[in-house]
């Protein structure tokens, strides 16, 4: 087995592993599920028992997110049962489930940046007094309680917009437990979160252990699966491929079953020969996000960015792309002074941007796959202003193909998708506007390992072909195994350099972390 990573200090591993007798709060059994031209899922059985945290696990189109929309209410069965307790019972939506005592944390939960704490906790079950009214202090007080509990030191007046990322985080914890669940669906709860924030998430979790609740753990990281998971079921193709405890399995068996075959190599063999500067960047700064940034990118290298969660990488990216504006500073192409003061005009330059957040800022849903591929480039699949349809589909069916896109049909709502699908449609709609410079922000960020393989050979393939690649993560194999060269920032300044041959992990963690680097 794996070594495990280090635990936080107040996490004990050995307190983690459940009463193996304890009967299951939660089972499925022959649970089946169809969409037009897909099913989903096929016979699907699973058992999750109290202070049990249970890995769900599988490629990205494995049925994962298909289970838990059944769980949680959103989704029917086409067959199967769910009992909780023992008794079956039917779960007709998002109230039912709740009442049951099922609750879900999504990688992209939905809160309201306007309302504040408390409301955004109790929106749809505040607590109510004389005439039905909403006890507003009773609301107030509940929140607080739920904060403490989770050890989040959050106002519960506070407006959920001032918030950062980790702390909206824990209120959607918070939000989830006001629900008083005994099972509680955890979906990539750390993939926006620093270091320190997951080792935090990682005692609240045996915090809820502790209490009994049943946690279901989905996530890409074979670390934390390793860190904290007591058993595992992997789903592929929508059926059960194999559960049992994690202690008896391997990261290579894990990924065995989950892709039917073995991936020796997830980033590909690579023999950088960059050619001329395409760009340069001097004097960088922004009046509250980044100062005095300087660097250069040349034809067929993969430039990796690396630093801690605050850093100002992403910051950097989108004002490379016309999202936001900088303070001073200059951007060469090809030699030549270019100003971006919009994302047309950085297009128009040769520079695109994959963002982090494809919810917000990436995939258009309601719209179907094919036109989010293309809606960058019908300028060029026009013809006297007007769609080239064929053109289109030709285009959109060639990037899918190339990203190893999981769907039914080019037609299907890109909001359909799981997340690491929509993100593969992302990649695709800036790759088909034929760029010069593609920045990718955390390009594999909830995508499966099979899937990951894909989007690295893609990024191998762009440099090979002469673009130039700048590529943000926080993930150091990563880093380390697709980047020509490495720079690492910190504070909003970047902080050291390295040539591939001279990056190392310590190497990058010490520089982010400002050990014995002066910014």
């Amino acid at each position: 087995m794996p070594a495990a990573a280090s635990a936080p200090p107040d996490v004990c591993l050995t307190d983690l592993c459940p009463p193996v007798l304890r009967p299951p709060v939660l089972r499925l059994r022959g649970i089946a599920k169809a969409f037009p031209g897909v099913q989903a899922l096929v016979d699907v059985a699973l058992d999750l028992r109290a202070g049990e945290v249970m890995a769900l696990v599988g490629e990205n189109g494995a049925g994962k997110s298909t289970i838990v929309k059944i769980l949680t209410g959103i989704h029917q069965p086409d067959a199967g049962t769910i009992e909780i307790d023992g008794r079956a019972c039917r779960l007709a939506d998002a109230h039912a489930a709740a009442a049951a005592g099922v609750t879900a944390i999504h990688q992209e939960t939905v809160l309201f940046d306007e309302l504040s704490v408390a409301e955004n906790i109790f929106l749809g079950h505040a607590p109510r007094g004389r005439f039905g009214l909403i006890d507003w202090r009773a609301c107030e007080d509940r929140a607080r309680g739920l904060l403490d509990g989770i050890g989040a030191a959050i106002d519960p007046r506070a407006r959920l917009g001032d918030l950062g990322i980790a702390s909206r985080h824990l209120v959607a914890i918070a939000r989830a437990l006001s629900v008083d669940a005994r099972v509680v669906i955890m979906d990539e709860p750390t993939a926006a979160l620093s270091h320190h924030e997951i080792a935090e998430l990682f005692a609240l979790i045996a915090r809820l252990k502790a209490q009994g609740r049943a946690i279901l753990f989905i996530s890409h990281k074979f670390d934390e699966i390793f860190r904290i998971c007591d058993r595992y079921t992997v789903f592929r193709d929508g059926s059960l491929i194999g559960s049992g405890r994690v202690g008896d399995v391997t990261e290579a068996d894990l990924v065995q079953m989950m892709v039917g075959r073995a991936i020796d190599r997830i980033f590909p063999p690579r023999q950088a020969a960059p050619g001329d500067e395409v760009l340069r960047v001097a004097g960088y700064s922004h009046p509250t996000e980044f100062a005095d940034i300087g660097f250069a990118l040349r034809r067929g290298e993969i430039l990796g960015f690396y630093g801690l969660v605050g850093a100002g990488r992403s910051e950097l990216m989108q004002a490379l792309f016309g999202l936001t504006r900088p303070s001073a500073g200059v951007v060469r192409i090809d030699g030549r002074i270019a100003v971006i003061r919009s994302t047309a005009e950085a297009v128009r330059q040769g520079i695109v941007y994959v963002p982090e957040d494809r919810g917000r800022q990436g995939a258009i849903r309601g719209m179907p796959i094919w036109q989010n591929i293309t809606l960058p480039s019908l300028a060029r699949l026009s013809r006297r202003g007007f769609p080239q349809l064929a053109a289109e589909f030709a285009l959109a069916r060639d990037y899918a193909g190339r990203l190893d896109l999981r769907a039914a049909a080019l037609d299907q709502d890109v909001g359909t998708l799981s997340g690491g699908n929509q993100q593969k449609v992302v990649i695709g709609k800036w790759l088909a506007t034929l760029p010069r410079v593609v920045i990718l922000d955390e390009p594999t960020k909830g995508i499966d390992i099979g899937s990951k393989a894909a989007v690295h050979a893609l990024m191998a393939d762009l440099a090979d072909q002469g673009l130039a690649v700048i590529m943000v993560s926080s993930e150091i194999p990563e880093v380390l195994g697709m980047s020509d060269r490495v720079i690492v920032m910190r504070a909003g300044r970047i902080v050291a350099e390295f040539d591939r041959k001279d990056a190392s992990p310590e190497a990058l963690v010490r520089a982010a972390a400002g050990i014995g680097v002066t910014a």
